[in-house]
C-alpha cells in the first residue's frame, strides 16, 4: 500500500512537472535520483538534444530508445519521473526507426513500470504507435497481447474497436504482417469473453481465412479453430453453434472451390487439435 501512494505520488509528480510554469532550477530536481550517479544519467538524458545527432553520432537518439527499458529497470519505478519527458521526447521523434525501437520494448516497459503508470504514459504513446508507419506498428502488432493482457479489462476491451485497423497496411503485399496479426489472435482468445470473440475477432478471422497469400490463410485455419474450442467450452456454447453454421454457409457452400477447400482445412485443423467431441463435430 505504501508502494502504492508512493507511485501514485510520484505519477501526479510528473503530471505537474510538465507545466511550463516549473522553473529551470525545478524542472532539473525533478530529474534527480540517488540509484547511478547523476551526472551518468544526465549524460544519458542529453542522447535526445539534437545538437549531438549532429556532432556526435546522427543515430544517437536510436541508441537512447534502445537503452531506455533497461535505464528505467535500472532506476527502478518510483524513479520513472526522470525519464518520463525523455521517453515522450523519443516517442514523437521524427526518425521512425526511433519509434520502431521504442515499439518494439513498449511491453517490456509497461512490466517495470506496472498498470499505474502504463495507463498514465503509456497506453497514450501505444495509441500513437498503433497509427504510425507500418514499420512501427509492426513492433506493436508483435507484441500486442504482451501489452493488452498488462492492462485492466475496460481498456483492453478499447481495442477491439482497432484490431480490424491492422488488417490495412500502408503495402498489401506486406503479407507477413497479416501473418503476425493471425498469431496475436490466437493468443488475445484468452483475454477477451465469448461474446467479444464472436462480436469483434470471429469477422477479423473469416477475412484472414480469405487471404491471398497460402501462409497467412494456414495460421487463421489454426485461429478458427482455437476459436471455435474456446467458443464450445464457454458457459454459453450458442456461440460456437452460430459460428459453425456460419463456417459451412460461408465456406462449405461457397461457390469458388477455395472456398469450399477453406472449409475442409478447418475442419481438418479442429479434428487435429481435439476442438470439439467428435459427435459434435459430426
Amino acid at each position: 500500500q505504501r508502494m502504492d501512494s508512493t507511485l501514485h505520488y510520484i505519477h501526479n509528480d510528473s503530471d505537474l512537472s510538465t507545466n511550463s510554469s516549473f522553473s529551470p532550477e525545478e524542472e532539473r530536481k525533478s530529474k534527480v535520483q540517488d540509484v547511478v550517479p547523476q551526472d551518468l544519467l544526465d549524460q544519458y538524458l542529453s542522447m535526445t538534444d539534437p545538437s549531438r545527432a549532429q556532432t556526435v553520432d546522427t543515430e544517437i537518439a536510436k541508441h537512447c530508445a534502445y537503452s531506455l527499458p533497461g535505464v528505467a529497470l535500472t532506476l527502478g519505478r518510483q524513479n520513472w519521473h526522470c525519464l518520463k519527458d525523455t521517453y515522450e521526447t523519443l516517442a514523437s521523434d521524427m526518425q521512425w526507426k526511433v519509434r520502431r525501437t521504442l515499439a518494439f520494448s513498449i511491453h517490456e516497459l509497461a512490466v517495470i513500470l506496472g498498470d499505474q503508470l502504463t495507463a498514465g504514459d503509456l497506453v497514450p504513446v501505444f495509441n500513437g504507435f498503433l497509427k504510425d508507419l507500418d514499420e512501427v506498428r509492426i513492433g506493436v502488432l508483435k507484441h500486442l497481447h504482451d501489452f493488452l493482457k498488462l492492462l485492466h479489462v475496460d481498456k483492453r476491451r478499447e481495442y477491439l474497436y482497432q484490431l480490424q485497423e491492422f488488417l490495412v497496411t500502408d503495402n498489401s503485399r506486406n503479407w507477413r504482417f497479416r501473418a503476425e496479426l493471425a498469431e496475436q489472435l490466437i493468443l488475445l482468445l484468452d483475454l477477451y469473453s465469448a461474446r467479444d470473440i464472436y462480436d469483434y475477432l470471429r469477422p477479423i478471422a473469416f477475412s484472414l481465412c480469405a487471404d491471398k497469400v497460402s501462409s497467412v490463410r494456414w495460421i487463421s485455419y489454426k485461429l478458427v479453430s482455437e476459436m471455435v474450442k474456446k467458443l464450445y467450452m464457454a458457459s454459453t456454447p450458442t456461440f460456437a453453434i452460430d459460428l459453425m453454421n456460419e463456417l459451412v454457409a460461408k465456406f462449405c457452400r461457397c461457390h469458388k472451390w477455395s472456398g469450399r477447400q477453406t472449409f475442409v482445412f478447418i475442419c481438418q485443423t479442429i479434428s487435429e487439435d481435439d476442438c470439439l467431441p467428435m459427435d459434435q463435430f459430426a
